[in-house]
């Protein structure tokens, strides 16, 4: 093992700059001469409408350009590329106009781009903008959509997009049918919205033959590739985009919008650069929401606790148009509905609505967190109701080694892993056998204890291909062009540990360049936890042809055998000798064409890999007040191997803290009456804050992924995974213990957990 390669505790070479404040996000683009812009959005949830005189506003001090939806007629709708494999599953995906023509279908729709001198100027602009309105019927919420009496959100069609199902619809009724007994359960899982650091923004500049957008994105390639040759019908030459410092994404970034397509429009038009950054409202109004399903779970068990059938009736909430990925996202959680549990049989039926409100797409996670949260959330409830531990009824029902691979009713292949003995090795470190005494003291000083369980299993790193440069530089120093995008990940640290697992050189001395597509031939982007099970596949493969070829090159300069070539510290020798010849040298040797010092390698999987784990959370509650804290945070994952645990651990904090967020705060919020978002800003969205983050016990207990060459599972997305449903048992069991409490809604907010607490009074008091 090099001493700064796989599987060792490198600091992040990336945060030295970022924590001096010397990173460059797309706020921080600033070309000479640059334009502002604003988009003007609706204010009505559902409405015609028509613009009056623009004439006065073009004529206003500072004002350049303004775009209505005529003006860009020409501009294909953004695509929703993230259709479901399935051909009975036929989805007619509605326009997803550039800016509205006509018609709104939610708060914060865009309908003209302004763009002046100034951001004030053109903020001035946009209000002066004289609109007649006609309000038309709108709906919030996905199970109100489904009523046949509800307004339409498209005329043409039924306010349900799309159904499908999967599994085996005989079988399983025929085993609830014998079934000794039945538990069913109805989970919200409700709307976020992904509040990253910096918030979307673009730089377009034009020079009269290509286009160069500068914007944070999670694929450089997909927005060209989409917003370029899609929407703007440009050959891919034709368009550059670059990705400057990325202050989060968890999955929102990756997507294209319509300010890319509209900043470029007006570069070409005004033949000057044009910059439009979202403010923080705007960011809740104009980019992608996430999670949105309702959810009813059937379990079908024998006498002894066995599962033997599952059922599942979903309702995902899709917005008003289908964004990028939207159709994909809950199909993808449908596949691993029966998590890390031996059941025999399945059915599940999705169903995704149309409603007035911003469109949803992928958040962390993606589908998987709100099949674990439903999962989870159906096994303890099922405890409850046949009057068995949560711990034992899993481990009655885990999947066992001696079993996989094993192929789960909806057709997914796990290939390892031991969920068993993570429960284990979590009640372990979590002291759960002592968790009683723990509880009756906190009732003695007035307080309420619960523990909850998360054991999880997700569907990851599956996505691809994607292509490794790897470049031996005249000063010796390696450089690595990949079209990953790190948003915060510390790809730099990552891929340059697996080029000195290769090539046995300081990771100071490796530099990645990621996000251009001028510099980078290709790129898959970054999402699914792909960086490692694909990019750092392609990483290594590249590293490991490279340091091949310059042991031929060093054999020839040394006049040695290539067998007998051997890399320590930056330096090709002769084994067992102290004759050798560093890279510096080397790349300056004559027979070093670029060809030799450069190698590629691309890497697309076949299947995606499964990390697991469990979480397990201790909470406390004040009756009183019905705040919850959580005093306690286990956390065992296997993630197959760990490249570095440094960075692996901070990637298991980040979602985790996420995922508690939104079992105890975060909720957006629409009123029904009027279809406005009134929860728009950090006044109304609650977010989690250091404090209300644990000390975490974090380990992992590893078990080799077989279909992934490095043996990784993916790792980005787990703690979002496992945390929501830890959390909420351990809310649950708190309140089941003291009050007979068994079911509460996300977030389980301090006014929602006082209001089921007066409830439980009142009805004992009668």
């Amino acid at each position: 093992m090099a001493k700064f390669g796989f599987g060792q505790p490198l600091k992040r070479k990336e945060d030295d700059a970022l924590l001096r404040g010397a990173g460059r996000y797309v706020a921080d683009v600033m070309p000479e001469g640059a334009l502002q812009a604003v988009v003007l959005r609706s204010p009505h949830a559902h409405a015609k409408f028509s613009i009056r005189d623009l004439g006065r506003v073009r004529a206003m001090k500072g004002v350049r350009l303004v775009l209505t939806g005529a003006d860009v007629a020409h501009l294909a709708p953004l695509p929703t590329p993230g259709v479901i494999p399935e051909p009975s599953c036929q989805i007619d995906v509605p326009a997803y106009p550039i800016l509205a023509r006509d018609e709104v279908k939610h708060v914060g729709d865009a309908i003209a781009f302004v763009v002046a001198d100034t951001l004030a100027q053109a903020k001035d602009a946009a209000e002066a903008v004289a609109i007649d309105w006609e309000e038309l019927p709108h709906i919030v919420g996905a199970v109100a959509a489904l009523d046949a009496k509800a307004p339409r959100v498209w005329s043409d069609r039924s306010n349900v997009s799309f159904e499908v199902a999967v599994g085996d619809a005989a079988a399983t009724k025929a085993a609830f049918a014998s079934a000794e007994r039945v538990v069913e359960t109805t989970i919200v899982n409700q709307r976020l919205v992904t509040n990253y650091m910096d918030t979307r923004g673009v730089v377009a500049e034009y020079d009269g033959k290509r286009y160069t957008l500068t914007l944070g994105s999670q694929g450089a390639h997909i927005i060209r590739d989409i917003i370029g040759v899609e929407v703007m019908k440009l050959k891919p030459d034709e368009m550059r985009v670059i990705t400057p410092d990325v202050g989060g994404g968890f999955g929102t970034k990756l997507f294209p919008y319509r300010e890319y397509a509209l900043a470029a429009v007006a570069a070409e038009k005004l033949r000057k650069p044009v910059r439009w950054v979202a403010d923080r409202s705007e960011h809740f109004l104009g980019d992608s929401h996430g999670r949105d399903n309702i959810s009813t779970a059937r379990l079908a068990l024998d006498g002894k606790g066995r599962f033997l059938a599952l059922e599942l009736d979903i309702v995902a909430d899709m917005g008003a148009y289908l964004s990028c990925y939207a159709p994909y996202i809950p199909w993808l959680g449908m596949g691993m509905a029966t998590g890390p549990y031996d059941i025999p049989v399945a059915h599940v039926r999705l169903r995704a609505v149309y409603t007035n409100t911003v469109p949803v797409d992928a958040y962390r996670g993606a589908g998987r967190p709100e099949a674990s949260y439903l999962m989870e959330r159906a096994v303890d409830h099922a405890a409850r109701e046949i009057g068995m531990a949560p711990d034992a009824i899993r481990r009655k029902n885990l999947i066992k080694p001696k079993a996989l691979p094993y192929t789960t009713p909806t057709g997914k292949v796990y290939d390892s892993g031991d969920f068993a003995a993570t429960l284990a090795r979590a009640q372990e470190l979590a002291d759960w056998e002592n968790f009683g005494k723990r509880a009756r003291e906190a009732k003695r000083v007035g307080k309420l204890r619960g523990i909850g369980i998360g054991t999880y299993v997700e569907a990851c790193g599956g996505n691809g291909p994607e292509t490794a440069h790897v470049t031996l530089d005249r000063d010796g120093g390696i450089t690595v062009l990949i079209g990953s995008q790190s948003s915060g990940q510390g790809h730099a640290t990552s891929y340059a540990q697996l080029v000195a697992e290769r090539l046995d050189i300081a990771p100071e001395r490796v530099r990645v360049i990621q996000g251009d597509t001028d510099r980078i031939p290709t790129g898959a982007g970054t999402g699914g936890s792909s960086s490692i099970p694909v990019g750092g596949v392609s990483v290594d493969r590249a590293s490991k042809t490279l340091a091949e070829q310059l042991k031929e090159l060093a054999a020839e300069a040394l006049e040695a055998s290539a067998g007998d070539m051997e890399i320590v510290d930056a330096k090709v020798r002769v084994a067992g000798t102290d004759r050798a010849i560093s890279f510096a040298d080397l790349a300056a040797h004559p027979a070093a064409t670029p060809e030799k010092l450069k190698a590629a390698s691309d890497f697309s999987p076949d299947v995606p890999t499964y990390p697991n784990g469990t979480h397990i959370a201790e909470v406390e509650i004040d009756p009183d007040t019905g705040a919850t804290s959580i005093i306690n945070y286990v956390i065992v994952d296997d993630f197959g191997a760990t490249l570095n645990p440094v960075l692996l651990e901070g990637q298991v904090h980040g979602g985790t803290v996420q995922g508690i967020g939104q079992a105890l705060m975060e909720d957006t919020v629409y009123d029904a009456a009027s279809g406005q978002l009134v929860s728009a800003s950090f006044m109304d969205y609650a977010m989690p804050h250091a404090h209300d983050a644990p000390d975490f016990v974090f380990e992992t207990r590893n078990v080799p992924c077989k279909t992934n060459p490095l043996g990784v599972k993916g790792a980005g997305e787990a703690g979002a995974i496992g945390s929501c449903p830890a959390v909420m048992n351990a809310v649950i069991d708190a309140l089941d213990r003291a009050y007979g409490i068994r079911a509460i809604d996300m977030p389980a907010t301090p006014l929602k957990i006082w209001t089921a607490i007066q409830g439980a009074n009142r009805v004992a008091a009668e």
